[in-house]
């Protein structure tokens, strides 16, 4: 999979929808085919992209008058779930309960900011508990997220890639929005980290698709092939990440879009 084009050139405005002042920020890229809006889940905002530099005037309009089709996108935006005291979480596919215990505290010291246990006062439901100030508890969750994203990833990408023998490049975990792994033809494997919030046969199942690029930078009938060999039932977890992957990206601050084209 190729990396995508980096657009050249930004605009930032705003549109006065339902009596909310919404972000918009119009992109040029030369490979769009045509004026895209995107509305973005979790941030509450507007990307506009046109294929003409010129044209970002012209896309700013089509924006506007597209304001119906976007208040419409916005109502059925999910409700955000911050990282905060008493939020519910999934971790590894499993409901965890986000809880804020004070500050640094002795039992902290080994574990770190963050650690995961399971408590009697949640009737079984495990706890995601964070020290430190108040204010960082949306940060320590999220890199506590990240990092166990990272390592996870790296394991079973690591695994995959000496039962296909091949050897990544690089391998990356960041925030994206539009794909759920990527594998450019350097060999450098990028994952969202949003993949630990899924059941672990679904992160397997990327990490294996990924790597399985490096073979086959396709999705032709051998690339199919060698992911059924290593995940005979790879469909299962594909259709997960169809029907609820999309809610993933309401965890944290986070965007995902819902594409509008002209």
């Amino acid at each position: 999979m190729n990396k995508p084009l980096k657009p050249a050139s930004l605009h930032f405005d705003h549109l006065q929808i339902g009596g909310r002042t919404v972000p918009v920020t119009v992109r040029h890229n030369p490979r769009a085919k045509r004026v895209i809006v995107r509305v973005d889940l979790a941030a509450g905002s507007v990307q506009v992209t046109t294929p003409s530099k010129r044209g970002l005037g012209k896309a700013l309009l089509f924006a506007r008058e597209q304001r119906e089709w976007i208040a419409e996108r916005l109502h059925q935006v999910p409700t955000p779930v911050p990282f905060r005291n008493g939020a519910r979480i999934p971790y590894r596919g499993k409901e965890h309960i986000v809880r804020y215990v004070g500050a640094r505290r002795e039992d902290a010291l080994e574990r770190g900011p963050v650690w995961r246990v399971r408590s009697a006062d949640t009737g079984g439901i495990p706890e995601i508990r964070v020290t430190g100030h108040p204010d960082f508890v949306q940060r320590r969750v999220t890199d506590w997220l990240r990092a166990k994203a990272r390592d996870e990833l790296n394991e079973q990408a690591l695994f995959y890639a000496d039962l296909f023998d091949v050897r990544p490049s690089r391998i990356t975990v960041r925030d994206t929005t539009t794909r759920w792994g990527s594998c450019s033809p350097t060999r450098a494997l990028s994952f969202s980290w949003r993949l630990i919030l899924a059941p672990s046969y679904v992160l397997d199942y990327v990490a294996a698709h990924e790597v399985a690029h490096i073979r086959h930078m396709n999705h032709g009938p051998r690339f199919w092939n060698l992911v059924a060999d290593a995940i005979p039932n790879y469909e299962m977890a594909k259709r997960w990440l169809e029907v609820n992957g999309p809610g993933l990206h309401r965890y944290g601050a986070d965007p995902l879009g819902i594409f509008a084209d002209r």
